[in-house]
């Protein structure tokens, strides 16, 4: 690793634009820059994502947004040895403005382009902020996707399970629009949760009984909307200590879930008897801190080390995509101007795609 290399990543794969420069040499990866533009108050009205109007608004930022990434790392482009994109998976209008934008500074300045999968880039979080060795697992739980996968090389995963419908993130949307809450709805149901009871209402746990790492959430939002329906009926409204009550029911059923599936994939992980098992987490979901909490006790159970990214990069951002670009970049890996934007890129190449299609993203 003698050589340093200094890569500038864009990430535009559902509601955030973003830019970054990421710099290695023979030690650590340094974040030189990481900026990110959200589209939350775009969205609000709508309660979820407007692919046409993401769409819109990575395209009228993403050029501003490489322009401030650079401006706060202190580079130029001559500074840089590639430019590193996400070019799936994702919604595939934001997606294309992001590998459009990549072409054009490519085309521009003659430096490499790499085209680099958004859940590779939360799949190697752990490398960029840890230097964590492989193998290692990793939940990479968020929005649009949930899965456990073996993390062996830079490219090279195998996926143990993951959702078969709705991801955990898409769950909390729903619970929070089924509540009356802002989106996005993780945070929101979060900050609820904290001042319920979570034993009041019990919800299902799916999938517990099967001896598998698959998971489902979307017959948990049905339960919650039956729940909150009855409680309506028979008091004519929700009280703020119901709607803390559900929220904290409705988490505590997911933290329970993510707790159960991840013993089995840890089960399966370590049947390789890796020199130092660790089990990453990362994606949007993964700054829930009942969650963190609860996979931490599973880890400690287990004697396995547990790490999650800074909450900075537990969401979409491009300091991920410029350290994928990195671990691409010395493995030899180069993209040309016919780089195609791809709304489904499974990480592991070889398993049986996973049924559904998922609102913020498809599922791999």
């Amino acid at each position: 690793m003698a050589q340093t290399l200094t890569i500038l990543g864009l990430e535009s794969s559902c509601d955030d634009t973003a830019a970054a420069v990421v710099r290695q040499g023979r030690g650590a990866a340094e974040i030189l820059s990481s900026i990110v533009y959200g589209q939350t108050e775009l969205h609000s009205a709508f309660g979820g994502v407007v692919p046409e109007l993401a769409a819109r608004a990575h395209a009228e930022k993403i050029d501003i947004c490489v322009a401030e990434a650079m401006a706060r790392a202190g580079v130029g482009f001559t500074d840089l040895d590639a430019v590193a994109v996400t070019a799936g998976p994702g919604l595939i209008g934001g997606v294309l403005s992001g590998v459009m934008c990549a072409k054009g500074l490519a085309a521009a300045t003659g430096l490499p382009l790499i085209g680099v999968n958004h859940l590779a880039g939360h799949a190697l979080t752990p490398r960029l902020t840890d230097g964590a060795a492989f193998p290692y697992l990793m939940l990479l739980v968020s929005g649009g996707h949930c899965q456990y996968l073996v993390a062996r090389g830079s490219e090279d995963f195998t996926r143990l399970g993951g959702t078969i419908d709705d991801a955990p993130g898409e769950a909390f949307d729903k619970a929070a629009r089924l509540l009356g809450l802002a989106q996005p709805g993780g945070p929101s149901v979060e900050v609820e949760a904290k001042a319920g009871d979570p034993k009041r209402f019990r919800f299902p746990r799916p999938l517990l009984d099967r001896d598998d790492c698959n998971l489902s959430f979307s017959g948990l939002k049905t339960a919650l909307m039956r729940t909150r329906d009855q409680i309506v009926t028979e008091k004519g409204g929700l009280t703020r200590t119901d709607r803390a009550d559900l929220c904290a029911g409705f988490q505590q059923a997911i933290v329970d879930v993510l707790a159960g599936k991840t013993r089995r994939a840890l089960r399966l992980y370590l049947e390789d008897k890796p020199q130092a098992p660790l089990l990453a987490v990362a994606g949007g979901v993964a700054a829930n801190s009942a969650i963190r909490s609860g996979l931490e006790t599973v880890c400690a159970e287990t004697g396995v080390t547990f790490t999650a990214p800074p909450l900075r990069l537990c969401t979409d951002n491009a300091a991920m995509i410029a350290y994928a670009g990195i671990e691409r970049f010395r493995a030899g890996a180069r993209d040309d101007l016919s780089l195609a934007a791809r709304p489904r890129w499974p990480l592991d190449r070889t398993s049986p795609s996973l049924i559904g299609g998922g609102k913020k993203g498809a599922k791999a």
